[in-house]
């Protein structure tokens, strides 16, 4: 009996930003411009160059989606998601200092959120994981 090779799927590898203001809200992006899953939000970053580390790739996609430089900010959780046509690896990032005013420089849609009102049905299937631990958090 052969066993049918398993599907290798493109591994893509994701800084993200969990940005908390003075209030403890939590900012989201919308997905309208992107190519896939474009009603749900997500916590702003990208993927990383290669040879980029993550707190590089963070540091930059900040800035060219947000508009802002980051001061500081803090490892928070890594995770893995597979979607049909690819596995992301995320490293998320809690980021409660910066510069600037954060702003769609896409053209996407900001929404500042306190961690109760998030929920998985709002963000993607690969941010979702998050809420529980963003709720139970003191940010």
């Amino acid at each position: 009996m052969s066993r049918k090779p398993e599907l290798t799927r493109r591994k893509i590898r994701v800084a993200a930003g969990i940005l908390v203001d003075a209030s403890g809200r939590i900012l989201i992006t919308d997905r309208l411009r992107a190519a896939a899953m474009q009603d749900l939000w997500e916590f702003p970053g990208g993927k990383l160059a290669s040879g980029e580390s993550p707190g590089s790739a963070l540091r930059r996609e900040l800035a060219e989606e947000l508009g802002i430089e980051i001061s500081s900010f803090d490892h928070f959780r890594n995770l893995e998601h597979d979607y049909p046509e690819m596995r992301v690896v995320i490293d998320f990032y809690v980021v409660k200092a910066w510069q600037g005013v954060p702003s769609g420089m896409e053209g996407q849609e900001l929404r500042w959120l306190k961690p109760s009102e998030l929920s998985p049905d709002l963000l993607l299937p690969a941010d979702a994981p998050l809420i529980e631990d963003l709720q139970s958090l003191q940010l």
